[in-house]
């Protein structure tokens, strides 16, 4: 996988977030996309996919960032994201 590129269609989980790189001495920010996937057939992963747009970008190739997650690490991530939006929902209430 690679060099690939991200798709971004119909049916990306989220699309136009803002978000940031960070590097040595530099930070950029860009329209992202971010998407949840899992293989068609033979599922064995869950694929969780960050790019951000390049054309707003100076210091950054094109690429993006994807990382693999097992079943119970989805649902790690996912609980833990659940709790950090209550924390920001009720911070803001």
């Amino acid at each position: 996988m690679a060099g690939r590129i991200m798709t971004v269609n119909a049916y990306t989980t989220l699309d136009l977030l803002d978000g940031e790189v960070e590097g040595h001495g530099f930070t950029e920010e860009a329209y992202a996309v971010l998407n949840v996937t899992s293989p068609r057939t033979n599922p064995d992963h869950v694929s969780l996919q960050l790019e951000l747009d390049n054309t707003e970008l100076e210091r950054l190739e094109p690429h993006a960032d994807m990382v693999r997650l097992s079943p119970e690490e989805a649902r790690t991530l996912a609980a833990d994201l659940e709790k950090h939006a209550e924390t920001v929902e009720t911070a803001s209430e």
